[in-house]
């Protein structure tokens, strides 16, 4: 059924900007605001808040260009272990590059990068030749003498007196960077050292959409960001230092309220005063709840997040990449929230699929796979593999040629093109699999096209999957992989292995 809204985005920006810039007045006009979570094409957020636009952040910083400035952290161990951005599927540092691009799209420039713990690793530096040689400007923050329990180490020319100060000419200084522990926060505070010292009165705030302050702990949207974030074990509670002050709730996670003591002394240390900030949720300049318009369909959304990461640490951990600690956590959160992995209703289909593949194939080795995905209107469409195409090409162009209104009977890829693509493969490439991926499938449909109107009109209803629900049986090849990515369904795998084989190209 269509999606209900939940989310109010242009009350959001009014909201978040106004408060930003009445946090910006109270600091001398000089603010270091470190921007948690995603600043573009934050997925998880849309995902939880029906309506949220992934972009919405950049929208508001684009309100605020004139006033603001942006530096880019990256940490230097991310990029030494080639950590991966799993909705994109591609490494941090590949991550940070794309972000800016992204930004200049939009009309922003970053005002430098910063590789943070720098320690000399080959991959650091060479990602920073990289930029250097591009003209961006390329800072490196080693690990800060003294932290965290060290005070004065930390405030002094030995501590971040030994980063190099990062000129800035705007009043708002935005501080982001891929992924958690990025190294953010640190930058902030060696500027506020170097701007204290130049009789600057600057100050910090800090942007996290989640978990959202003023909605309850147990809210399906609060649990969804614990589910996010299970594998590097964050937790949501109540904010104690909040309460103390305030004898008032408010929600925060384990880290920020960890870290508070630490940051409210050096705070103090390098501003001679402490009494700003009485709680880490203070600190905070987070007004998405205010823009939550329909709280029963963000809750729905959210428990649907909850089983899709569930569902995501299975499969990641059937390939080894986390542990079973993550994927048991995860099961936790359903069952506190009375949901079942059933209750993605493409899951059902999905298996029902790869069943009836079983049958119509007695007898014949290999492993059936199944697909289903659910279109805008509420229609299921499946797919399986078969010796033509993989379950999830047979998904889409399924899907395609409902949504076109192209009867079954009729062939969007002839004999000619699909025998020229197996000749390929196996003759010229020396592939055993003549079987089609997704990618190879959109590619053949696309040449198809040129001769076909029907491949045509079934091509353009491509764009209308973006944002569909999709649960295949068995975890896709990166060829399936990529392929979904680039269509933007949300997907979902159970975690078995479509072959029997070790290595998968």
């Amino acid at each position: 059924m269509p999606c209900r809204i939940g989310f109010d985005n242009e009350r959001y920006i009014r909201e978040q900007t106004s408060e930003i810039l009445e946090r910006v007045k109270r600091f001398d006009n000089k603010l270091y605001l470190e921007f948690g979570g995603k600043l573009l094409f934050d997925y998880h957020a849309s995902r939880v808040l029906p309506g949220y636009d992934p972009n919405v952040k950049m929208r508001l910083i684009r309100e605020l260009k004139d006033r603001a400035d942006i530096l880019l952290c990256i940490y230097a161990g991310d990029i030494e272990r080639k950590k991966i951005r799993a909705d994109f599927g591609i490494t941090y540092d590949a991550d940070a590059m794309k972000l800016i691009d992204d930004l200049r799209s939009w009309g922003i420039d970053v005002c430098a990068v910063i590789i943070t713990r720098f320690d000399n690793q080959p991959a650091a530096t060479l990602f920073k030749n990289k930029l250097e040689r591009r003209n961006i400007r390329v800072f490196t923050h080693r690990f800060t003498k003294g932290y965290p329990t060290d005070v004065e180490s930390i405030v002094s020319d030995e501590g971040y007196g030994a980063n190099d100060y990062i000129e800035t000419k705007r009043p708002l200084v935005i501080v982001t960077g891929p992924g958690p522990g990025s190294g953010k926060l640190a930058t902030c505070l060696s500027q506020l050292y170097h701007e204290h010292r130049r009789g600057v009165k600057a100050g910090y705030a800090k942007f996290e959409t989640f978990p959202i302050w003023n909605i309850p702990l147990d809210h399906p949207i609060n649990i969804a960001y614990e589910a996010a974030t299970a594998d590097i074990r964050d937790f949501n509670l109540i904010d104690p230092f909040h309460m103390q002050a305030y004898a008032k709730p408010a929600i925060n996670y384990n880290r920020d309220v960890e870290v508070f003591p630490i940051v409210r002394r050096i705070l103090g240390r390098i501003t001679g005063s402490d009494s700003f900030y009485q709680s880490p949720t203070d600190m905070g300049v987070n007004r998405a709840g205010f823009a939550i318009v329909d709280d029963d369909a963000t809750r729905t959304a959210s428990k649907q997040e909850v089983l899709r990461r569930c569902f995501r640490y299975r499969c990641e951990y059937a390939m080894g990449v986390t542990d079973k600690e993550t994927v048991q956590r995860v099961e936790l959160f359903i069952k506190d929230l009375g949901i079942r992995l059933e209750d993605r209703v493409v899951v059902g289909p999905s298996w029902e699929a790869a069943k009836k593949a079983q049958e119509q194939n007695k007898g014949n080795e290999g492993i059936f796979c199944g697909a289903a995905i659910e279109l805008k209107d509420g229609t299921i469409i499946t797919g399986n593999n078969s010796p033509l195409m993989h379950a999830a090409s047979s998904l889409v162009i399924h899907a395609i040629k409902h949504l076109a209104g192209i009867p079954d009977k009729i062939n969007l890829l002839p004999e000619a093109i699909t025998n020229s693509v197996r000749n390929l493969k196996t003759n010229i490439l020396n592939e055993k699999s003549v079987s089609f991926n997704l990618e190879e499938t959109l590619i053949a449909l696309s040449i198809s096209a040129a001769a076909n109107p029907a491949a045509q009109l079934a091509i353009e209803k491509l764009i209308e999957l973006r944002n569909c629900e999709v649960h295949m049986t068995h975890i896709p090849t990166a060829g399936d992989e990529a392929g979904l990515r680039k269509l933007g369904v949300n997907l979902t795998s159970e975690p078995h292995f479509s072959t029997k084989n070790l290595f998968m190209p």
